[in-house]
């Protein structure tokens, strides 16, 4: 399996069993070794008490496209550490996307950053995450 379909089988296993992606509608739109980009609209329940986009929903489409990311080698990844800059406010309805590429891979660590912009391109956070991996592959015999 070349590169490119093994991250795309990654991705697909790690679809199946993230209720919690789904259930906020997140989609995939690019997953490569590396590198995923996941986007999401704003709605009704995702709003805060100052009618902006919670804070927590910002952090978790960054956090779902920063496992794409970390996990697109097919080796098992987790987070070990994270932290995000709010730069700017979401709203209500604004369409959400988040790239994520690979900064550093070595040994069991990764490091990643990702980009959070509306659908106007205007830059809304920005995210960093350390991965570790642990044992055991996505898809394959090992799996």
């Amino acid at each position: 399996m070349d590169e490119l379909a093994l991250a795309r089988a990654t991705a697909d296993a790690m679809t199946r069993e993230d209720r919690c992606s789904a259930w906020l509608g997140m989609r995939l739109e690019e997953v490569r070794q590396g590198y995923a980009r996941v986007s999401m609209t704003v709605g009704e329940n995702m709003v805060n008490g100052h009618d902006l986009c919670h804070g927590g929903m910002i952090f978790t489409l960054a956090d779902t496209t920063f496992a794409y990311a970390c996990n697109s080698h097919n080796q098992r990844a987790v987070a070990a550490g994270c932290a995000i800059e709010f730069l700017a406010p979401a709203h209500l309805g604004d369409v959400l996307s988040a790239e994520g590429i690979e900064v550093a891979r070595i040994g069991r660590s990764g490091v990643y950053d990702m980009k959070v912009t509306n659908h106007n391109g205007q830059l809304i956070a920005l995210f960093r995450g350390k991965a570790a991996t642990i044992k055991g592959k996505l898809v394959g015999e090992e799996a």
